[in-house]
């Protein structure tokens, strides 16, 4: 059995603050132990739970941020950027039972603590087939192509209220309440990760890798804050205006349509100016 794990940041213990996730700063750096301590915690549950092999996806910012050091000698981690899938690479290659997002976060739009989609900012809404998506119910669409199940979420309490609506039967975890997208209530890195550990080991028994979904065609619709955003996000093909703030496009598959919207969150961050956006 083998089980992949998505790891974000801004759903990790103790994190409330940009600073708390942006390479570089001391805050950062700090931050990156209770971030690892969660992603470890998950890893020794999946192998009490009778799983032969965890690979670690990371899958925030610069996606260079856990402590391989600190990891259990028995996982393997995937780090570094421009991977095909980004978020859930791995996924792909058809060895796969079972996906795990930890760290997670809601999505841009929504109450939760340092919520957004793939941009920390720009981007205030996706909708996938009229369904407001975060980044979790993004990548469950795409796992589920592969015919992988999503069983195990962790993050703050709206996160996993969230993750009920794209993967009800997953075990989920909340490492602290929501007051505001820069504030929680935090529990502490030892009861956190033994919650996820226990967690993960009931997780176990949901990853069986099943038919993959053909549930495309999906229409994505994205909002910016600012309207040059939307003309600039135009330059992807396939993407159409939607409005004065809005694009959109189908795709066949999700696969396709991820990659479409990396593509169009990439032109967007070349397009935000330093002080006006």
């Amino acid at each position: 059995m083998k089980i992949l794990i998505s790891a974000d940041m801004e759903g990790a213990t103790g994190v409330t603050w940009p600073a708390d996730v942006l390479p570089g700063t001391p805050q950062w750096e700090r931050c990156r132990a209770l971030f690892t301590s969660d992603v470890n915690a998950a890893v020794l549950g999946f192998l009490d739970g009778g799983a032969d092999e965890v690979l670690i996806n990371e899958a925030h910012w610069t996606m260079r941020n856990l402590l391989l050091e600190q990891l259990d000698e028995r996982a393997l981690l995937l780090t570094g950027r421009h991977k095909s899938l980004s978020m859930v690479e791995g996924v792909q290659h058809g060895d796969v039972d079972g996906i795990a997002f930890v760290g997670y976060h809601t999505g841009a739009g929504s109450e939760g603590v340092l919520a957004h989609t793939y941009l920390a900012n720009s981007i205030t809404g996706v909708w996938v087939n009229g369904v407001r998506a975060s980044e979790g119910r993004l990548n469950a669409l795409v796992v589920a192509e592969y015919g992988v199940p999503v069983v195990l979420v962790t993050g703050d309490d709206l996160t996993c209220e969230d993750a009920k609506g794209y993967a009800p039967r997953a075990r989920m975890v909340a490492v602290k309440d929501h007051v505001s997208r820069y504030a929680a209530v935090c529990r502490p890195p030892a009861r956190t990760a033994a919650d996820i550990r226990a967690a993960a080991r009931e997780a176990t028994a949901l990853a069986a890798r099943g038919e993959p979904e053909r549930a495309g065609p999906h229409e994505v619709v994205v909002e910016f804050d600012a309207e040059h955003l939307a003309g600039a996000a135009t330059v992807v093909p396939g993407v159409e205006r939607r409005g004065e703030r809005r694009v959109g496009y189908t795709s066949p598959t999700m696969y396709e349509g991820i990659r479409c919207f990396k593509a169009v969150t990439t032109v967007v961050s070349a397009a935000v100016e330093e002080q006006y956006g």
